[in-house]
C-alpha cells in the first residue's frame, strides 16, 4: 500500500471523529458514553501516532 493511499484512508477515519462527537451530545446514549469516549480516545492516540510517524501528513 502507498503512502498517498494510507493518507486518504487516515482522512476518512478523522472523518468519523466528528460522528462520534456528536454521538456524546446525545443525551439519552446511557452507558454507551463510555464506549464512544474510549473511541474517541482511541482514535486521537492513533492518529497522532500516524502524524509522528508521517510528519508530512500533519500538513494535509
Amino acid at each position: 500500500m502507498d503512502i498517498q493511499t494510507i493518507k486518504e484512508r487516515i482522512a476518512i477515519v478523522q472523518s468519523k471523529r466528528d460522528y462520534l462527537l456528536s454521538l456524546l451530545e446525545q443525551p439519552n446514549i446511557g452507558t454507551l458514553r463510555i464506549d464512544v469516549n474510549q473511541a474517541l480516545e482511541e482514535l486521537d492516540d492513533l492518529l497522532d501516532e500516524f502524524r509522528r510517524t508521517v510528519p508530512e501528513a500533519g500538513n494535509n
